[in-house]
């Protein structure tokens, strides 16, 4: 596990999105595996600039979603569907049949779980998968206590990642579903390759706990210190209470692949 600290949030996002830019230009028919939610905003939006003004050109890739919530159309202001076309698809060259989003309407959701997760493998697999951190130390939407090998499944929806998504729901977390799809963590470590953007005050004591606590299923984000080839990149807040920060600091300095990234 690799470490970036930006002084801002924006600068984080930025260096998010110029890693995925120059993954995509190395390699056009790559598979990408997105997230969302409001810490993506900023990705997206870099990623359509360079679409627009330097020619990136998404029309070899393809695209895997983590997750989406159950009964939510895909029509639904309210569906990351919605948010994906709403924030990238739409605005970049990339056919729709391209994009993967899990289907929360699905009328047998356990065997639309299983024809993702093998469409996922069909594909050859993710090559650069972008992951956010939930305030309980979730990835996707893989809640406390997922096992490290589990796969894309329905699950139950902690309280407190329902209180944290009331927003898309008008403000109230009794709107928000109980239930969503979210590929495993099992299924996230499989990607050749993981960027995680986390960023903000909120996210500080999760963030000390997926880098530098136990590996717990407790807390899912701690399964990436298993991954081969995983960056995180965090703003100043978010990596508030790291304890080992004068390492991290000087790992930047003397690391030529990070010196590199940040450049």
């Amino acid at each position: 596990m690799k470490i970036v600290i930006r002084s801002t949030a924006g600068q984080a996002m930025s260096l998010t999105a110029r890693i995925m830019e120059h993954a995509l230009r190395r390699d056009p028919a790559m598979t990408l595996g997105l997230a969302t939610g409001r810490t993506m905003d900023g990705v997206y939006a870099d990623l359509v600039q360079a679409h627009r003004q330097r020619g990136l050109d998404f029309s070899r890739c393809q695209t895997f979603n983590l997750d989406e919530y159950v009964g939510v159309p895909p029509s639904s202001g309210r569906s990351y569907r919605a948010y994906m076309d709403t924030h990238l698809f739409s605005q970049v060259n990339i056919a729709r049949s391209a994009t993967h989003v899990p289907d929360g309407m699905a009328p047998d959701l356990a065997a639309h779980c299983g024809e993702y997760e093998h469409s996922l493998h069909a594909s050859g697999g993710v090559d650069l998968q972008l992951l956010g951190l939930g305030r309980n130390g979730h990835i996707g939407f893989n809640e406390p206590f997922s096992a490290f090998t589990s796969r894309t499944r329905v699950v139950t929806l902690d309280p407190a990642t329902r209180d944290q998504n009331r927003d898309m729901f008008g403000g109230d977390p009794d709107h928000v579903p109980y239930h969503a799809i979210t590929m495993g963590v099992g299924t996230i470590l499989d990607a050749h390759r993981i960027v995680v953007l986390v960023t903000g005050t909120a996210k500080a004591a999760a963030l000390a706990d997926m880098i530098e606590g136990p590996l717990t299923a407790s807390t899912s984000a701690t399964a990436l210190q298993m991954h081969a080839n995983c960056l995180v990149i965090a703003d100043e807040t978010a990596a508030a209470a790291l304890s080992r920060r004068p390492f991290i600091d000087h790992m930047m300095r003397h690391d030529a692949e990070l010196k590199a990234l940040v450049s």
